[in-house]
Protein backbone atom coordinates (compact mmCIF):
# COMPACT_ATOMS: atom_id res chain seq x y z
CA UNK A 1 0.00 0.00 0.00
CA UNK A 2 0.69 3.79 0.07
CA UNK A 3 1.78 5.24 2.91
CA UNK A 4 1.03 8.88 3.92
CA UNK A 5 2.72 9.95 7.24
CA UNK A 6 1.09 12.32 8.29
CA UNK A 7 -1.03 14.90 10.85
CA UNK A 8 -4.42 15.28 11.37
CA UNK A 9 -4.04 19.57 12.08
CA UNK A 10 -1.32 19.57 9.01
CA UNK A 11 -2.11 22.22 6.75
CA UNK A 12 -0.78 20.27 3.35
CA UNK A 13 -1.69 16.86 5.11
CA UNK A 14 -5.17 17.57 4.57
CA UNK A 15 -4.72 18.49 1.34
CA UNK A 16 -3.14 14.91 0.32
CA UNK A 17 -5.44 12.69 2.25
CA UNK A 18 -8.39 13.94 0.86
CA UNK A 19 -7.37 13.54 -2.49
CA UNK A 20 -6.09 10.19 -1.34
CA UNK A 21 -9.35 9.03 -0.15
CA UNK A 22 -11.29 10.08 -3.46
CA UNK A 23 -8.77 8.44 -5.52
CA UNK A 24 -8.99 5.14 -3.33
CA UNK A 25 -13.08 5.79 -3.29
CA UNK A 26 -13.17 5.54 -6.69
CA UNK A 27 -11.01 2.58 -7.05
CA UNK A 28 -7.95 4.71 -8.59
CA UNK A 29 -5.63 4.58 -6.27
CA UNK A 30 -3.98 1.00 -7.21
CA UNK A 31 -3.29 -0.80 -3.58
CA UNK A 32 -5.00 2.08 -1.67
CA UNK A 33 -3.51 4.00 1.14
CA UNK A 34 -2.53 3.91 5.24
CA UNK A 35 -2.75 7.22 6.50
CA UNK A 36 0.08 7.01 9.59
CA UNK A 37 0.74 9.30 12.32
CA UNK A 38 4.14 10.61 12.05
CA UNK A 39 5.28 10.44 15.66
CA UNK A 40 8.70 11.98 16.89
CA UNK A 41 9.92 8.19 16.60
CA UNK A 42 8.81 8.13 13.08
CA UNK A 43 10.21 11.53 12.00
CA UNK A 44 13.26 10.72 13.50
CA UNK A 45 14.20 7.06 12.70
CA UNK A 46 12.10 6.88 9.30
CA UNK A 47 11.10 9.84 7.34
CA UNK A 48 14.22 12.11 7.82
CA UNK A 49 17.24 9.09 6.79
CA UNK A 50 14.68 7.87 3.84
CA UNK A 51 13.58 11.23 2.49
CA UNK A 52 16.31 14.07 3.58
CA UNK A 53 13.17 15.75 5.69
CA UNK A 54 11.08 15.23 8.72
CA UNK A 55 8.38 17.92 6.94
CA UNK A 56 4.37 16.44 7.03
CA UNK A 57 3.27 15.09 4.55
CA UNK A 58 4.71 12.62 3.19
CA UNK A 59 4.34 9.51 0.94
CA UNK A 60 5.75 6.20 0.97
CA UNK A 61 5.14 4.55 -2.63
CA UNK A 62 4.68 0.55 -3.06
CA UNK A 63 8.21 0.59 -4.14
CA UNK A 64 9.88 2.22 -1.55
CA UNK A 65 10.17 5.61 -3.25
CA UNK A 66 10.03 8.23 -0.96
CA UNK A 67 7.82 12.24 -2.12
CA UNK A 68 8.14 15.25 0.74
CA UNK A 69 5.32 17.36 -0.94
CA UNK A 70 1.96 17.73 -1.21
CA UNK A 71 1.83 18.87 -5.33
CA UNK A 72 4.60 16.82 -6.19
CA UNK A 73 2.43 13.83 -4.17
CA UNK A 74 -0.60 14.22 -6.20
CA UNK A 75 1.39 14.77 -9.33
CA UNK A 76 2.84 10.99 -9.36
CA UNK A 77 -0.99 9.45 -7.99
CA UNK A 78 -2.11 11.52 -11.14
CA UNK A 79 0.54 9.93 -13.54
CA UNK A 80 0.72 6.42 -11.82
CA UNK A 81 -3.41 6.30 -11.65
CA UNK A 82 -4.71 8.13 -14.73
CA UNK A 83 -8.26 6.40 -13.90
CA UNK A 84 -9.48 9.06 -12.29
CA UNK A 85 -8.46 12.56 -12.81
CA UNK A 86 -8.38 15.84 -10.36
CA UNK A 87 -6.57 18.02 -12.92
CA UNK A 88 -8.26 19.07 -16.34
CA UNK A 89 -6.58 17.50 -19.01
CA UNK A 90 -5.35 20.07 -22.00
CA UNK A 91 -8.73 19.78 -23.99
CA UNK A 92 -9.93 21.88 -20.98
CA UNK A 93 -7.09 25.15 -20.39
CA UNK A 94 -9.42 27.53 -18.64
CA UNK A 95 -10.19 24.74 -16.29
CA UNK A 96 -7.12 23.49 -16.03
CA UNK A 97 -4.95 27.14 -15.62
CA UNK A 98 -7.71 27.70 -12.80
CA UNK A 99 -7.31 24.62 -10.64
CA UNK A 100 -3.29 25.38 -10.87
CA UNK A 101 -3.79 28.64 -9.89
CA UNK A 102 -6.08 27.99 -6.97
CA UNK A 103 -4.10 25.71 -5.68
CA UNK A 104 -1.06 27.80 -5.81
CA UNK A 105 -3.15 30.46 -4.36
CA UNK A 106 -4.40 28.34 -1.32
CA UNK A 107 -0.62 26.66 -1.12
CA UNK A 108 1.15 29.78 -0.98
CA UNK A 109 -0.60 33.00 0.00
CA UNK A 110 -3.68 32.04 2.28
CA UNK A 111 -1.59 30.25 4.02
CA UNK A 112 -0.43 32.98 5.76
CA UNK A 113 -3.78 34.26 7.35
CA UNK A 114 -4.46 30.55 8.46
CA UNK A 115 -0.86 30.38 10.19
CA UNK A 116 -2.19 33.56 11.66
CA UNK A 117 -5.61 32.51 12.59
CA UNK A 118 -4.18 29.54 14.50
CA UNK A 119 -1.43 31.21 16.50
CA UNK A 120 -2.93 34.42 17.09
CA UNK A 121 -5.64 32.99 19.44
CA UNK A 122 -3.18 30.80 21.83
CA UNK A 123 -0.94 34.31 22.43
CA UNK A 124 -1.09 35.02 25.98
CA UNK A 125 -3.48 37.42 27.05
CA UNK A 126 -5.70 36.49 24.21
CA UNK A 127 -9.65 36.33 24.72
CA UNK A 128 -11.15 33.98 23.51
CA UNK A 129 -8.07 31.93 23.68
CA UNK A 130 -7.35 28.27 22.34
CA UNK A 131 -3.90 27.65 23.48
CA UNK A 132 -5.58 24.48 25.48
CA UNK A 133 -6.77 22.73 22.30
CA UNK A 134 -3.60 23.63 20.38
CA UNK A 135 -1.60 21.98 22.89
CA UNK A 136 -3.63 18.68 22.88
CA UNK A 137 -3.56 18.24 19.07
CA UNK A 138 0.27 19.10 19.07
CA UNK A 139 0.63 16.87 22.35
CA UNK A 140 -1.71 14.19 20.28
CA UNK A 141 1.65 14.09 18.22
CA UNK A 142 4.70 14.71 20.27
CA UNK A 143 2.97 12.02 23.00
CA UNK A 144 0.65 10.07 21.64
CA UNK A 145 0.99 6.92 23.77
CA UNK A 146 0.68 9.14 27.36
CA UNK A 147 -2.47 10.28 29.09
CA UNK A 148 -4.39 13.56 28.13
CA UNK A 149 -3.03 15.42 31.03
CA UNK A 150 0.82 14.43 29.71
CA UNK A 151 -0.04 14.99 26.37
CA UNK A 152 -1.42 18.50 26.55
CA UNK A 153 2.40 19.08 28.89
CA UNK A 154 4.07 17.62 25.77
CA UNK A 155 2.83 20.62 23.58
CA UNK A 156 2.93 23.09 26.16
CA UNK A 157 6.56 22.55 26.23
CA UNK A 158 6.76 21.78 22.58
CA UNK A 159 5.43 25.42 21.85
CA UNK A 160 7.87 27.43 24.14
CA UNK A 161 10.61 25.43 23.00
CA UNK A 162 10.26 25.78 19.12
CA UNK A 163 7.93 28.77 19.16
CA UNK A 164 8.80 31.24 22.54
CA UNK A 165 5.03 31.37 22.71
CA UNK A 166 5.07 33.26 25.88
CA UNK A 167 6.82 35.55 23.66
CA UNK A 168 5.90 35.66 20.46
CA UNK A 169 5.33 39.68 20.18
CA UNK A 170 8.37 40.68 21.90
CA UNK A 171 10.68 38.08 19.93
CA UNK A 172 8.79 36.29 17.85
CA UNK A 173 10.48 32.40 16.81
CA UNK A 174 9.21 29.68 14.97
CA UNK A 175 6.20 29.89 13.23
CA UNK A 176 6.00 33.51 14.77
CA UNK A 177 9.14 34.90 12.49
CA UNK A 178 7.93 32.84 10.05
CA UNK A 179 4.97 35.27 9.64
CA UNK A 180 6.92 37.91 10.12
CA UNK A 181 9.38 36.74 7.15
CA UNK A 182 6.15 36.40 5.08
CA UNK A 183 4.89 40.12 6.04
CA UNK A 184 2.46 39.24 8.91
CA UNK A 185 3.08 41.81 11.52
CA UNK A 186 1.44 44.31 13.62
CA UNK A 187 1.21 46.48 11.43
CA UNK A 188 -0.50 44.14 8.51
CA UNK A 189 -2.03 41.16 10.12
CA UNK A 190 -5.51 42.85 9.86
CA UNK A 191 -4.81 43.24 6.23
CA UNK A 192 -4.08 39.32 5.80
CA UNK A 193 -7.43 38.80 8.16
CA UNK A 194 -9.30 40.29 5.52
CA UNK A 195 -7.54 39.27 2.58
CA UNK A 196 -8.99 35.57 3.96
CA UNK A 197 -12.36 36.89 4.48
CA UNK A 198 -11.98 38.01 0.76
CA UNK A 199 -11.55 34.22 -0.13
CA UNK A 200 -14.16 33.29 2.09
CA UNK A 201 -16.78 35.95 1.04
CA UNK A 202 -16.28 34.74 -2.02
CA UNK A 203 -16.47 31.06 -1.31
CA UNK A 204 -19.79 31.12 0.31
CA UNK A 205 -21.44 32.97 -2.89
CA UNK A 206 -19.42 29.83 -4.44
CA UNK A 207 -20.73 26.97 -3.03
CA UNK A 208 -24.01 28.24 -2.81
CA UNK A 209 -24.40 27.71 -6.43
CA UNK A 210 -21.81 24.73 -7.06
CA UNK A 211 -20.62 22.02 -4.97
CA UNK A 212 -17.08 22.06 -5.92
CA UNK A 213 -14.84 24.95 -7.70
CA UNK A 214 -15.26 23.57 -11.51
CA UNK A 215 -18.81 22.41 -10.63
CA UNK A 216 -20.28 19.09 -9.31
CA UNK A 217 -16.42 17.11 -9.02
CA UNK A 218 -13.42 17.85 -7.17
CA UNK A 219 -10.44 18.99 -8.74
CA UNK A 220 -6.74 19.93 -8.19
CA UNK A 221 -8.41 23.09 -6.70
CA UNK A 222 -10.63 22.10 -4.26
CA UNK A 223 -7.53 19.93 -2.63
CA UNK A 224 -5.26 22.56 -2.51
CA UNK A 225 -7.91 25.16 -0.61
CA UNK A 226 -8.80 22.56 2.20
CA UNK A 227 -5.13 22.46 3.30
CA UNK A 228 -6.15 26.28 5.09
CA UNK A 229 -9.69 25.67 5.40
CA UNK A 230 -9.69 21.94 7.00
CA UNK A 231 -6.55 21.95 9.39
CA UNK A 232 -6.57 25.59 10.16
CA UNK A 233 -9.70 26.85 10.00
CA UNK A 234 -12.76 24.43 10.31
CA UNK A 235 -10.83 21.91 12.88
CA UNK A 236 -9.40 24.76 14.96
CA UNK A 237 -11.57 25.63 18.14
CA UNK A 238 -11.67 29.49 17.30
CA UNK A 239 -11.30 29.70 13.71
CA UNK A 240 -13.72 26.64 13.24
CA UNK A 241 -16.57 28.30 15.35
CA UNK A 242 -16.11 31.76 13.10
CA UNK A 243 -16.16 29.47 9.70
CA UNK A 244 -19.61 27.87 10.61
CA UNK A 245 -21.36 30.76 11.86
CA UNK A 246 -20.62 33.10 8.66
CA UNK A 247 -19.62 30.88 6.02
CA UNK A 248 -21.90 28.09 6.81
CA UNK A 249 -21.95 27.17 2.95
CA UNK A 250 -17.31 26.59 2.68
CA UNK A 251 -18.05 24.74 6.08
CA UNK A 252 -20.14 22.56 4.67
CA UNK A 253 -18.26 22.25 1.64
CA UNK A 254 -14.87 21.11 3.92
CA UNK A 255 -17.11 18.31 5.33
CA UNK A 256 -17.78 16.87 1.57
CA UNK A 257 -14.28 18.01 0.01
CA UNK A 258 -12.83 16.21 3.14
CA UNK A 259 -14.88 12.94 2.31
CA UNK A 260 -15.35 11.41 5.74
CA UNK A 261 -18.49 11.05 7.33
CA UNK A 262 -19.85 13.87 5.47
CA UNK A 263 -23.54 12.28 4.55
CA UNK A 264 -25.35 15.65 4.68
CA UNK A 265 -22.78 17.17 2.79
CA UNK A 266 -23.37 15.08 0.04
CA UNK A 267 -19.52 13.99 -1.21
CA UNK A 268 -19.05 13.16 -4.82
CA UNK A 269 -19.76 9.52 -5.55
CA UNK A 270 -22.61 9.68 -3.11
CA UNK A 271 -26.77 9.03 -4.79
CA UNK A 272 -29.70 10.93 -3.90
CA UNK A 273 -32.94 8.43 -3.67
CA UNK A 274 -36.23 9.33 -4.56
CA UNK A 275 -38.80 6.97 -5.04
CA UNK A 276 -40.95 5.72 -8.48
CA UNK A 277 -44.53 5.23 -8.09
CA UNK A 278 -44.25 1.97 -6.99
CA UNK A 279 -42.49 3.33 -3.86
CA UNK A 280 -39.21 1.94 -4.88
CA UNK A 281 -35.34 3.71 -5.02
CA UNK A 282 -34.88 5.86 -7.53
CA UNK A 283 -30.92 7.27 -7.25
CA UNK A 284 -29.59 11.00 -8.67
CA UNK A 285 -26.23 11.71 -8.17
CA UNK A 286 -25.85 13.76 -4.89
CA UNK A 287 -23.69 17.02 -5.80
CA UNK A 288 -24.28 19.96 -8.34
CA UNK A 289 -23.94 19.71 -11.95
CA UNK A 290 -24.71 16.03 -12.88
CA UNK A 291 -21.64 15.81 -10.43
CA UNK A 292 -19.35 16.65 -13.43
CA UNK A 293 -17.12 19.97 -13.85
CA UNK A 294 -18.48 22.05 -15.78
CA UNK A 295 -19.26 21.62 -20.20
CA UNK A 296 -16.98 23.07 -23.13
CA UNK A 297 -14.10 23.96 -20.37
CA UNK A 298 -16.77 26.21 -18.78
CA UNK A 299 -15.74 28.15 -15.88
CA UNK A 300 -18.77 29.78 -13.05
CA UNK A 301 -18.66 33.30 -12.94
CA UNK A 302 -18.95 32.55 -8.91
CA UNK A 303 -15.42 31.45 -9.48
CA UNK A 304 -14.06 34.84 -10.61
CA UNK A 305 -13.66 36.96 -7.41
CA UNK A 306 -11.76 33.86 -5.71
CA UNK A 307 -9.19 34.43 -9.01
CA UNK A 308 -9.41 37.90 -8.54
CA UNK A 309 -7.59 37.51 -5.11
CA UNK A 310 -4.70 35.64 -6.83
CA UNK A 311 -4.42 38.62 -9.02
CA UNK A 312 -5.04 41.29 -7.41
CA UNK A 313 -2.96 40.31 -4.65
CA UNK A 314 -0.63 37.30 -5.00
CA UNK A 315 0.49 37.66 -8.85
CA UNK A 316 2.23 40.70 -8.18
CA UNK A 317 4.44 39.71 -5.60
CA UNK A 318 4.91 36.91 -7.32
CA UNK A 319 6.25 39.09 -10.66
CA UNK A 320 8.58 40.60 -8.03
CA UNK A 321 10.03 37.66 -6.78
CA UNK A 322 10.94 36.21 -10.31
CA UNK A 323 13.20 39.54 -10.64
CA UNK A 324 14.38 39.25 -7.36
CA UNK A 325 14.92 35.14 -7.43
CA UNK A 326 16.68 35.65 -11.06
CA UNK A 327 19.02 38.78 -10.08
CA UNK A 328 20.36 37.14 -6.55
CA UNK A 329 21.14 33.75 -8.92
CA UNK A 330 23.15 35.57 -11.18
CA UNK A 331 24.83 38.07 -8.92
CA UNK A 332 28.15 36.85 -7.18
CA UNK A 333 26.80 35.44 -4.06
CA UNK A 334 25.07 32.78 -5.66
CA UNK A 335 26.57 29.76 -8.55
CA UNK A 336 23.69 28.36 -10.75
CA UNK A 337 23.01 25.14 -9.49
CA UNK A 338 23.48 25.44 -5.92
CA UNK A 339 21.16 25.28 -3.11
CA UNK A 340 18.19 27.97 -2.81
CA UNK A 341 16.20 28.80 0.21
CA UNK A 342 13.58 26.13 1.31
CA UNK A 343 9.82 25.62 1.62
CA UNK A 344 7.25 28.39 3.09
CA UNK A 345 6.96 28.69 6.62
CA UNK A 346 10.32 30.65 7.56
CA UNK A 347 13.52 31.66 6.90
CA UNK A 348 15.35 28.78 6.07
CA UNK A 349 18.46 28.12 8.05
CA UNK A 350 21.39 29.28 6.54
CA UNK A 351 19.73 31.40 4.57
CA UNK A 352 18.47 33.94 7.19
CA UNK A 353 20.68 36.99 6.17
CA UNK A 354 19.27 36.88 2.75
CA UNK A 355 15.76 36.27 3.56
CA UNK A 356 15.16 38.97 6.29
CA UNK A 357 16.28 42.89 6.69
CA UNK A 358 16.95 43.99 2.86
CA UNK A 359 18.68 41.13 2.02
CA UNK A 360 18.99 40.04 -1.74
CA UNK A 361 16.00 37.91 -1.01
CA UNK A 362 13.43 40.10 -0.14
CA UNK A 363 11.01 42.33 -1.68
CA UNK A 364 8.65 45.02 -0.77
CA UNK A 365 4.98 44.58 -1.32
CA UNK A 366 1.57 45.50 -0.32
CA UNK A 367 -1.46 44.07 1.52
CA UNK A 368 -4.56 45.72 2.00
CA UNK A 369 -2.87 49.14 1.08
CA UNK A 370 -0.38 48.67 3.27
CA UNK A 371 3.65 48.91 2.24
CA UNK A 372 5.67 46.29 3.84
CA UNK A 373 8.69 43.41 3.47
CA UNK A 374 8.78 39.64 2.95
CA UNK A 375 11.32 37.03 1.91
CA UNK A 376 11.41 36.17 -1.72
CA UNK A 377 10.00 32.47 -1.41
CA UNK A 378 11.72 29.96 -3.98
CA UNK A 379 9.17 27.17 -3.51
CA UNK A 380 7.04 29.51 -5.10
CA UNK A 381 8.53 30.27 -8.08
CA UNK A 382 9.27 26.21 -8.68
CA UNK A 383 4.57 26.37 -8.51
CA UNK A 384 5.53 28.82 -11.08
CA UNK A 385 7.42 25.98 -13.40
CA UNK A 386 5.84 23.59 -12.57
CA UNK A 387 2.24 25.26 -14.20
CA UNK A 388 4.46 26.77 -16.83
CA UNK A 389 4.93 23.38 -17.40
CA UNK A 390 1.64 21.77 -16.95
CA UNK A 391 0.13 24.38 -19.51
CA UNK A 392 2.48 24.50 -22.22
CA UNK A 393 0.80 22.19 -24.38
CA UNK A 394 -2.01 24.67 -24.35
CA UNK A 395 -0.27 27.50 -25.27
CA UNK A 396 0.93 25.53 -28.38
CA UNK A 397 -2.24 25.02 -29.36
CA UNK A 398 -3.70 27.97 -31.42
CA UNK A 399 -7.75 27.30 -30.47
CA UNK A 400 -6.25 26.90 -26.81
CA UNK A 401 -3.93 29.60 -26.42
CA UNK A 402 -6.95 31.94 -27.76
CA UNK A 403 -9.57 30.57 -25.03
CA UNK A 404 -7.04 31.73 -22.40
CA UNK A 405 -6.16 34.87 -24.02
CA UNK A 406 -10.12 36.14 -23.78
CA UNK A 407 -10.50 34.35 -20.64
CA UNK A 408 -7.20 36.61 -18.99
CA UNK A 409 -8.01 39.34 -20.02
CA UNK A 410 -10.84 39.85 -17.90
CA UNK A 411 -7.88 39.84 -14.91
CA UNK A 412 -5.23 42.80 -14.19
CA UNK A 413 -1.92 41.47 -15.18
CA UNK A 414 -3.57 37.84 -16.14
CA UNK A 415 -2.33 38.18 -20.15
CA UNK A 416 1.58 37.82 -18.48
CA UNK A 417 0.73 34.46 -17.74
CA UNK A 418 0.54 33.52 -20.99
CA UNK A 419 4.19 34.19 -21.55
CA UNK A 420 4.86 33.00 -17.81
CA UNK A 421 8.09 30.04 -19.04
CA UNK A 422 9.32 33.22 -20.86
CA UNK A 423 9.16 35.54 -17.57
CA UNK A 424 10.73 32.58 -15.58
CA UNK A 425 13.98 32.39 -17.69
CA UNK A 426 16.80 32.87 -15.23
CA UNK A 427 14.97 31.83 -12.15
CA UNK A 428 13.76 28.25 -12.95
CA UNK A 429 13.93 26.21 -9.77
CA UNK A 430 14.63 22.71 -9.69
CA UNK A 431 13.43 20.18 -6.73
CA UNK A 432 15.57 17.58 -6.05
CA UNK A 433 13.78 15.34 -3.23
CA UNK A 434 12.68 17.79 -0.52
CA UNK A 435 15.58 20.48 -1.12
CA UNK A 436 15.20 23.26 -4.12
CA UNK A 437 18.08 24.66 -5.90
CA UNK A 438 18.67 26.97 -9.01
CA UNK A 439 18.32 25.89 -12.52
CA UNK A 440 22.52 25.13 -14.09
CA UNK A 441 24.75 22.61 -13.29
CA UNK A 442 26.63 22.91 -10.05
CA UNK A 443 29.73 24.47 -9.50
Amino acid sequence: MYRLYSWEHSYFSGKVRAYLRLKQRMGALGPGFEDVLATPELIAGRLTPRSGSGAVPQLELPDGTWIQDSSEIIDVCEREHPGFTVVPDVSRPKQRLASYLIELLADEWIVVPAFWQRWYFSEDGREPNHRAFNEQQWGAVMAPSAPGPARRAAGAGFFEAAFGISHSRKDPAGVYAGLVHLGCDDRTEHAWQASQHRVLEALEVHFGAHDYVLGGRPSLGDFGLLGPLYAHLYRDAMPGLALRAFFPLVAEWVERTNGEGALNARQFGQKLYGLDEQGELVPRPATSDGAEWLPEDGLPDTLAPLLEVFFDEMWPVLRESIERLRAFVASPGHTPGDELPGKTFTATPGFGELQTGDGPLTQDFEIGGIASRRMVVPYQIWMLGRLADAMAPCLSDASARGALEGWLASFDGGPELLDLDARLEGARVEKRDARLYSKGQRG
